[in-house]
Formats: structure tokens, sequence, C-alpha cells
């Protein structure tokens, strides 16, 4: 089984174990997923197994869409109400004061993740030393947010959003933001991945409903991508994962190589300037 499931994640399910409980209902060796969401979330979670798993960074770099709730008057130390209250301030959001200050998240800007993520410093998690009570700076990263917008008012200091945003985007880190602009506190409340790149939760399985029957192969995913026959004896070096050069492409896009008879050998990617990496063998 090579190729990609499109799982559909239940709140209160750490990405891990969607992981485990597929890999042991398909009794699949090697599986993984590509882009944690948060255990308090749910919605789309894109696995990789067998040879895939190689491929869990096409997912990663691509743009996301979530929908919410976000809550003032409250910091969590998590960003978001599972964790821990560290700061309190009442207030009254206006809805004209919240409109004018989501449309001004919109675009590109330099956001803070939060402690609770796993980027690494230093080679540790950040989420690690949050645990033991450690904060350190954390470096800037810049952000696109395409279209986000509230879609209800619940009441004076809670509403559900829409967000469409570029990689690396914590909505957690956006709730946070959105509250600072309005001079108060807040958090995230609920959260749900609608889509990754083209990929949707509505074409996604359950961890009950989910069979091999939706795998989403390799060939299937690789179809459209542009192809370089080569022949035979540069197959074998393919095969063996030989570097491409000038001398047989040129192109700033990943490829897939073709043997003479059509049949896909590898997928590469482009590391310079007329350089390609094998990511890939078939």
């Amino acid at each position: 089984m090579d190729g990609f499931l499109l799982i559909n994640k239940p709140k209160g399910w750490t990405s891990h174990d969607v992981v485990h409980k597929v890999q042991k209902k398909l009794n699949v060796e090697k599986i993984g997923h590509t882009g944690t969401l948060d255990p308090f979330a749910s919605g789309l979670l894109i696995l990789c197994l067998g040879k895939a798993t190689k491929l869990a960074s096409l997912f990663s770099n691509l743009d996301k869409v979530y929908e919410g709730t976000i809550v003032f008057d409250k910091h969590y130390d998590t960003y978001d109400t599972t964790g821990k209250i560290t700061n309190e301030k009442e207030t009254i959001i206006d809805i004209q004061s919240l409109q004018e200050a989501i449309l001004s998240l919109n675009g590109t800007y330099e956001q803070i993740p939060p402690m609770y993520s796993a980027i690494k410093v230093d080679g540790r998690k950040l989420y690690e030393m949050a645990r033991k009570g450690i904060e350190i700076e954390r470096e800037s990263r810049s952000v696109t947010i395409y279209d986000f917008h509230m879609t209800r008012m619940i009441d004076h200091n809670r509403f559900d959003f829409y967000a469409s945003v570029s990689k690396g985007t914590y909505i957690r880190s956006l709730a946070v933001d959105l509250a600072q602009k309005l001079e108060t506190y807040g958090a995230l409340d609920a959260l749900r991945r609608i889509s990754v790149g083209k990929y949707d939760v509505a074409n996604s399985k359950s961890i009950e409903d989910v069979s091999e029957g939706d795998l989403i192969s390799l060939d299937s995913y690789f179809e459209s991508y542009p192809t370089l026959s080569l022949n035979d004896y540069m197959v074998r070096l393919v095969r063996n994962g030989v570097y491409l050069d000038e001398r047989q492409t040129k192109t700033k896009e990943p490829f897939i190589v073709l043997d003479e008879k059509g049949e896909k050998i590898a997928y590469y990617e482009v590391i310079g300037e007329n350089q390609y990496k094998p990511v890939l063998i078939f």
C-alpha cells in the first residue's frame, strides 16, 4: 500500500493516535502523517503509507483552510482553551472594532509561533520546554492570511471564523494576535481543518470507515506531473539514486522519470539550478 489517505480526525485524538489506529486496521507497516493537527482540533489529516512516507513534505508546504471559534478575555499558555489561564481582562468587543481588527490581519505579516508547538530550537521541541515551564524567545516567521473573516458573532467576546492561510501559519497565534489588536487577551476555543491544498475534508473518511479502496495511489497523485524519459542505461543509474543535471533536463519543476516503456521509475525535486535529487524510487 503506497499512497495517501484522507482522514477526518475526531476531536480529542492526537495525530499519532490516528496513525496508530489506521496502521492497525489496515495492517500496514510504514505509515505517517503529513502535518500535525492538535488533539483539540478536528478535520482533515492526510496520512502517507508505504513508499509515500518519503513525500510528507509535499503536503506540509500547501496552503490550508480552517474554521473555528475564538474567545476573548483570557490568555492561555497554550494559546487555546485547553491550557492554563495566565492572564485575564474583562472587555466588551463591539462588532465594528472586531471586523476592523480581523481585516487588518489579512495579508502577510510576521507571526511568532506559540511555545506549545513542534518547532525545534537547538534540537529541542518547543512544547517539551513549555511543559517544563520554560519559555524562550521565538523567531517570527512570515505568513500570509488570504482570507480571515467572521462567520458568526456568538456573544460579546466569542465568534466563529473562517481562515485560509499559507503554510506555517499557527491559528492559535492568529487568535492571540487578533486579541492584542483589540487590547485584550484571546485564545482558540475550537478548530477544524477544512482543506490542505486541493484536498478537502468532504472527501475524507472516518477511521471506522476508511479502507484500502480509499487510497490515493502514487500513480494517481503524480498523473499530472511533468515527465522525463530516459534510456535503459540512465534508468539503471536512476534506480541507484543518481542525481541528474542539465545533461538530462533543464527545469524548475519537480518531475517523474520514465523508462522507455513509459513506466514510472522515480520522483525528482529541484535542489539548485539544473540540479535534481531523487526523492522516491518507485
